[in-house]
């Protein structure tokens, strides 16, 4: 009997420490994927931060309309071209709403209004008010996935958030300017796709998300762009590096990284990321614009940032 209960003793000894290794094991595994999400997001936020400086260089010589579809159409045809060589399947029928969410934020919304609030405003200020956009993803992305982040996380992002509007409203001298509403409600649609898309990207692969929605769009991008096409084609150097930036990089290869962080990751976690983009397009903005950034407005940037690291602790 002594001997039987050693055996059952040493058995229960074997199966604890085998959980407890699958429990490390498993820990591991989230924390690698953690890290490899916040690295392809980080480079999904590198090529989007070029974004609004380039929309100002191409918004300068071309229709806001125009530079909103066009950039939006050049990814299309690219994406077309890849889903063929690579063969790809068609997607299953229960994923055409989510595409047409991503198409209706991501490809028209965001471009659009966006282009139509760069005719009013700096690079450099629609960069700071652009910045309430994790906000808005990591509020869709809880909502689609039922996972709330703790209060903590949600200070955080309002603190950043507030400082961003208190910002704009001053800048506006009281109250905000019509582009800034047009870069807040570009950002609301462009919040809802993000985090839409990321949830599509666990199931079907996140550049086929951004492929098949801009795909999805061409019927309308063909007659737009037609439609809105400039009446003459005198464009500098500059506007079209502008627009080439925007079709190649902001609006084909960061969605690629970007759903692919955003579904490793987490979407309220990663999504803050969108708030080191101040650094980013400020250097841009300097570089492709000659702006001057403002002391106020380096330190707002760095007060954003001081609240992604707190969020993330308080997550």
């Amino acid at each position: 009997m002594a001997k039987l209960n050693t055996l059952q003793a040493t058995a229960l000894d074997t199966d604890a420490v085998s959980n407890i290794d699958a429990a490390s094991s498993k820990l591991l595994l989230a924390r690698r994927q953690y890290w490899q999400g916040l690295a392809w997001g980080m480079l999904g936020v590198l090529m989007f931060s070029g974004g609004i400086p380039a929309t100002k260089l191409a918004v300068a010589e071309m229709p806001s309309i125009f530079v909103g579809s066009g950039r939006a159409l050049v990814a299309a045809l690219l994406s077309l071209l890849l889903l063929l060589v690579l063969k790809q399947p068609l997607p299953k029928r229960q994923h055409w709403n989510g595409l047409l969410v991503v198409a209706f934020g991501a490809v028209f919304a965001y471009p659009v209004l966006s282009a139509i609030a760069m005719q009013t405003v700096d690079a450099s200020h629609g960069t700071l008010v652009s910045s309430i956009m994790p906000l808005f993803t990591a509020i869709f992305g809880a909502w689609l996935s039922g996972q709330w982040p703790r209060a903590g996380f949600w200070l955080s992002a309002l603190a950043g958030t507030a400082a961003v509007m208190l910002y704009a409203s001053a800048q506006a001298q009281g109250s905000l300017a019509s582009g800034d509403l047009w870069l807040l409600l570009a950002c609301f649609c462009c919040g809802l796709s993000y985090a839409k898309g990321a949830l599509l990207a666990r199931q079907m692969g996140s550049w086929q998300v951004i492929c098949w929605a801009l795909v999805l769009s061409l019927p309308i991008l063909l007659p737009l762009c037609w439609y809105t096409r400039p009446e003459q084609l005198n464009v500098s150097v500059q506007g079209w590096f502008g627009f080439a930036y925007l079709s190649v990089f902001s609006m084909f290869l960061g969605f690629f990284a970007w759903y692919k962080g955003l579904a490793m990751g987490g979407v309220a976690q990663i999504s803050q990321l969108q708030l080191l983009t101040p650094f980013l397009a400020f250097s841009a903005a300097a570089l492709w614009l000659g702006e001057s950034i403002s002391a106020l407005e380096w330190a707002l940037a760095v007060f954003v940032v001081a609240a992604i690291a707190v969020g993330r602790k308080l997550a």
